[in-house]
């Protein structure tokens, strides 16, 4: 058998890839926030919103013959946004508290990727390559993209560390994981995903830090000009910094 690659709808992870992952996520937080809060629609009203919009970018996505990446970056942001909503909904409207909720989502995390490695013998963000794959991977991230919210938010809020703290004990986990990335054997593929998951609750902090008032530790800044700001920046990012698809190693069909 010949080896040869087989291209991924989804990005290589590269340094460029964390950096615009880590300002859609703190995107979502506020775009999120913008929605329920500063246009008073509500937590439920803004889910369906995010929720029929990333329905719609994962079935462009799915129907996409290769990568292109202003269409995954733009459903990356409709998740988190929709995790935004729906952490916020599960934990304040619903009542479950946030060590509730972010114990009853990882859980959820778990449970997406126990079935889709055991259907797929794999979890390897490289293999998204066939749409059932996607379908696992979507609803993985937007399940992690719910977590990151609440975790964030039981970090900042039901701790004495704020959103500052939540978001240097995020950073220096952070840190970490990217040492045994470096400097040890781990499998990759828990190390991303552990990455992905944590990555969003640092979003979540840093974008309270913003939007939030002064009074309960935050800048107090304008929620939509923020958005914008942060969807200027992404969008700069996604043109200035390298965008390719990722690749795994696939076997040609026998010959004759």
């Amino acid at each position: 058998m010949d080896s040869r690659q087989a291209l991924s709808k989804v990005p290589a992870v590269t340094l460029g890839f964390w950096i615009i992952k880590i300002a859609a996520t703190t995107l979502g937080e506020t775009g999120g926030d913008t929605v329920s809060m500063s246009m008073n629609l509500g937590y439920l009203t803004g889910t369906a919103i995010f929720l029929t919009v990333l329905a719609v970018l994962v079935a462009l996505q799915i129907a996409a013959r290769r990568f292109r990446p202003f269409l995954y970056w733009a459903t990356i942001i409709a998740s988190t946004t929709a995790g935004t909503t729906m952490a916020d909904f599960a934990t304040r409207s619903l009542g479950i508290g946030y060590a509730g909720g972010s114990l009853l989502l990882l859980a959820g995390v778990m449970a997406m990727l126990g079935i889709w490695y055991a259907v797929e013998r794999s979890v390897s963000v490289e293999t998204v390559v066939s749409p059932r794959v996607e379908m696992f991977y979507w609803g993985t991230i937007t399940v992690s993209q719910t977590l990151g919210t609440a975790l964030g938010d039981w970090i900042a809020d039901d701790t004495s560390l704020g959103y500052l703290g939540g978001a240097a004990l995020f950073g220096s986990i952070l840190a970490v994981i990217a040492a045994l990335y470096y400097w040890t054997s781990i499998s990759r593929v828990i190390l991303f995903w552990l990455a992905f998951i944590l990555t969003r609750p640092l979003g979540a902090t840093v974008g309270d830090f913003l939007d939030k008032p002064l009074s309960e530790g935050g800048l107090a800044l304008s929620r939509p000009i923020a958005t914008l700001v942060l969807g200027a920046f992404i969008l700069g990012a996604i043109l200035i910094l390298p965008q390719r698809a990722g690749s795994h190693p696939e076997r040609a069909p026998k010959a004759g």
